[in-house]
């Protein structure tokens, strides 16, 4: 298996373009084959979720058992050691601390001029439904990084949707997290089904207002169909990373944390970017021992993309052509191999987000450090942000002008409404107010 390799200077704008590209980026065979899933959905409710569970999943839920009872919370945590239930703890008290610190100003207003008072409050979203998928593998990590913001925040419904296992059940870890969350109400449904149920409610699972959490390419395009009934939240497609990497780097160090996004599935992105050859030709030479000390499927997962269009190592003329790069793709993860790495903060533009230095791998940021790693893919990087408290939260515009600040605004409101055509907007701030209050 050879490890995919660019000399970046050399290719032409096609090939260039080409490394920009991943798996969530043509997702029109997708959008076609979720709408059947959505339409049963929709009119069949349970008994769809329970079959699309069978198909899809393998799994045996039936369509009585969507939610999971109490029972199964209790169940979870009989099942799992004690030291992992002080780990998921210990994480989510990080993450917690993390998105408490993140709340904005409850309320807020000032007075613009005298008499005219203008402000904002914030209201949290009524219902949100955290996605944590399952496909390859168990994620209480994203249990962690969507349930904790929409429990800081304040949201009244916060709900988990899953898809469950062979046994038909959920995923003791996910169970686990999502009490140590405060979240209860965990349906068992994933995939474009599960988005499905979610944004038109079923007999079990509730209707909610927005949905936030990464998926597969399934739950991306069934996000984009329902867009007009569901909030689809910050894009989280497939897992993607760029190891960037200057001359007094580690090969060997990079090569271990290049391996991390890309052992999520055949369908993540993962470059190693460096403008030193010594470094990419020490993380080529290590990354075939690495692997032995992998599962079979996590070697065919992250093979995959390290020897195809995807992934590999990219060797530039020097790190600005590097950093270039970077801030063309966009990244979700991006971790930054340096002696100096803060050095480089200024220059990253585009990432969902930047660890700094060869002690910050990207594993840290998934599961301990605190901030979210549900972060924009597809390189919406560039215009969005990481999932945070402000996902679940709205802001309601205040505003609140005495007699004295209506005198002050009154004529500038009345001359613009004349100009734009609207009577009743002129008439509102004209002598027949005056009159109308004297009228009684």
């Amino acid at each position: 298996m050879n490890i995919s390799f660019h000399h970046h200077a050399s290719l032409d704008d096609a090939q260039k373009a080409a490394l920009l590209q991943r798996t969530e980026g043509d997702l029109g065979p997708f959008l076609e084959k979720v709408v059947p899933i959505i339409h049963a959905v929709r009119d069949e409710g349970d008994a769809a979720l329970a079959r699309f569970a069978r198909q899809f999943d393998g799994s045996t839920v039936a369509a009585d058992a969507i939610a999971a009872t109490p029972a199964d919370f209790d169940k979870a945590f009989d099942s799992l050691d004690k030291d992992f239930i002080e780990i998921l703890e210990y994480n989510s008290d990080n993450v917690r601390r993390f998105h408490r610190a993140q709340m904005p100003e409850q309320m807020w207003m000032k007075e613009m001029h005298p008499g005219v008072f203008a402000g904002e409050k914030v209201e949290a979203i009524s219902s949100v439904a955290c996605y944590v998928p399952r496909g390859k593998g168990s994620f209480p990590s994203v249990v962690m990084m969507t349930a904790i913001p929409a429990v800081v925040a304040g949201v009244p419904e916060p709900v988990i949707i899953t898809p469950p296992g062979p046994d038909g059940n959920v995923d003791a870890a996910t169970l686990v997290a999502a009490r140590i969350a405060g979240v209860e109400q965990v349906y068992k449904c994933g995939g474009a089904q599960g988005v499905a149920a979610v944004a038109h409610g079923t007999q079990t699972v509730p209707r909610c207002r927005k949905i936030v959490g990464p998926g597969s390419p399934w739950v991306v395009a069934a996000k984009r169909v329902l867009a007009d009934r569901l909030d689809p939240g910050p894009p989280a497609g497939p897992s993607e990373s760029i190891i960037l990497a200057d001359e007094t780097a580690n090969g060997r160090v990079a090569a271990l944390d290049l391996l991390i996004e890309s052992e999520h599935g055949p369908d993540s992105s993962a470059y190693l970017v460096t403008s030193s050859r010594a470094v990419a030709e020490a993380a080529i030479a290590a990354i075939p021992g690495y692997w032995k000390q992998m599962s079979e499927q996590r070697v065919a997962f992250s093979s995959t993309v390290l020897c195809g269009p995807r992934g590999g190592v990219i060797l530039t003329d020097s790190i600005e052509e590097a950093i270039a790069f970077v801030n063309e793709y966009a990244p979700e993860h991006l971790q930054i191999h340096s002696k100096d790495a803060h050095d480089y903060l200024g220059a990253i533009r585009n990432a969902g987000e930047i660890l700094l230095g060869e002690h910050t791998p990207i594993c840290i940021g998934n599961f301990t450090l605190g901030p979210n790693a549900v972060l924009p893919t597809n390189a919406s990087a560039h215009t969005r942000s990481p999932l945070g408290v402000h996902d679940y939260l709205k802001l309601v515009s205040i505003g609140h002008v005495t007699r004295k600040g209506y005198d002050t605004l009154a004529p500038y409101a009345r001359k613009m409404a004349r100009y734009e055509g609207f009577d009743a907007h002129e008439n509102a701030v004209s002598e027949m107010r005056t009159k109308a209050f004297e009228a009684g």
